[in-house]
């Protein structure tokens, strides 16, 4: 059996390492917030004769009108177009151009969208809510599921155990999505909040299993030997965690590999998200109670 619960320092310093990595990556990049949240116009077309330079479709582009503009490789042959919100007849206006500078180069419009910045505003704030709303309902529902439990720690420190590790889980998935946007432009917009609360369920689920087990073991184990509790119960429930974990990983990976290029940042942030809930429904959320017993034994 291994001695997770003995080691949880050293999984401690793996998380604060990346944590801490990703922090300062937000600090120095930040996030890339998307037309969703901030306003604005994204077009996204493909030419059939291979993509041209990113210079030449740019100075196009400008020549338009649209002096902010930001382009975004996508595909084999293709670019997103991002700038401030444009009317029709600007719209009109860049692909007229885009016909005119690249007369060898056909190109096709597959997309075209416009927020308000009203509208982005409304979206960010939702957003922020939605997460808050969500880690309340799972510590209120944890604490209800577990009230039975009041020995050696209280039923609401499950909830509290669980919403840190989902905090951890979202510091380093959002860390690692600033450090991986600032190479590849993609941005932050709903699909990514989409994406994040998908973790918290995924996470939260994976945790309450091996919490739920902790609870089984103590109605028959000596709970003054708590760590031995928790770490039985998180060897009872490794294998059940891994193996779904990896299945679910199989399935994002060939969408990722086969799937289109506008779900890529998506399916990435779930994958790192899987394998960090994982990570912390194993190494950080159980070592919690076991840290919070040691604490009240020693006040």
């Amino acid at each position: 059996m291994i001695n997770f619960v003995g080691r949880s320092k050293i999984w401690v310093s793996i998380s604060a390492v990346i944590a801490a990595v990703g922090i300062v990556a937000l600090f120095m990049w930040g996030l890339n917030l998307s037309i969703d949240f901030t306003g604005g116009s994204l077009m996204e077309i493909t030419f059939e004769n291979g993509r041209p330079e990113m210079n030449k479709v740019s100075s196009l582009v400008q020549d338009s009108g649209i002096s902010n503009s930001q382009l975004q490789p996508t595909g084999d042959s293709g670019y997103i177009i991002r700038s401030e919100t444009i009317t029709e007849a600007q719209h009109q206006q860049i692909l007229s151009k885009l016909k005119e500078g690249l007369p060898d180069n056909q190109f096709r419009e597959d997309r075209f969208e416009s927020i308000g910045p009203v509208i982005g505003n409304e979206l960010k704030t939702k957003s922020i809510w939605s997460i808050m709303i969500v880690l309340l309902a799972i510590i209120v529902y944890i604490a209800y599921a577990f009230r039975k439990v009041s020995k050696p720690v209280p039923s609401w420190m499950f909830g509290v155990a669980a919403i840190i590790a989902l905090i951890h889980d979202l510091v380093i998935v959002i860390g690692l999505y600033a450090i991986i946007s600032h190479f590849t432009g993609w941005g932050v917009d709903s699909l990514f909040i989409t994406a994040l609360l998908t973790i918290l369920g995924f996470s939260v689920h994976d945790t309450i299993v091996t919490f739920d087990r902790t609870r089984e073991t103590l109605r028959r184990a000596d709970i003054d030997d708590f760590d031995e509790v928790v770490n039985t119960s998180i060897n009872a429930t490794l294998s059940r965690s891994i193996n779904a974990s990896l299945t679910t990983l199989l399935v994002l990976l060939a969408i990722f590999f086969f799937g289109g290029d506008t779900i890529k940042h998506f399916i990435t942030t779930l994958i790192m998200g899987i394998i960090i809930g994982t990570y912390s429904s194993i190494f950080i959320a159980s070592p919690i109670l076991v840290f919070w017993n040691k604490s009240r034994k020693n006040s």
